[in-house]
């Protein structure tokens, strides 16, 4: 009987041991895809900055290129802010 529960203890121990390298590895890659989504989409925010700026400056209109300058200049300080708090959680 004592060497059945021994067994028993023994199965129980793998299997948690098991499980616990399994959650680390998720949590691993959960990390790694939340770092490469978050890069693609600081990217796609630079992106669409200098699109917003490629249009001000292909405008004849002052105020419309002032306008697109300050959006572009915008959306890369709000690219910044959020990827760089967004890394802390992720981490």
């Amino acid at each position: 009987m004592a060497e059945t529960q021994s067994k028993a203890e023994g199965n129980v121990e793998q299997v948690a041991d098991r499980i616990r390298e399994f959650n680390e590895r998720i949590i691993e890659s959960t990390k790694q895809t939340g770092e490469a989504t978050l890069s693609a989409y600081a990217k796609m925010l630079q992106n669409i900055a200098e699109l917003q700026e490629n249009v001000g400056k292909a405008s004849q209109v002052d105020w419309l290129t002032t306008f697109a300058t300050a959006q572009a200049n915008f959306t890369r300080d709000l690219a910044k802010a959020y990827t760089a708090a967004a890394s802390k959680l992720v981490k």
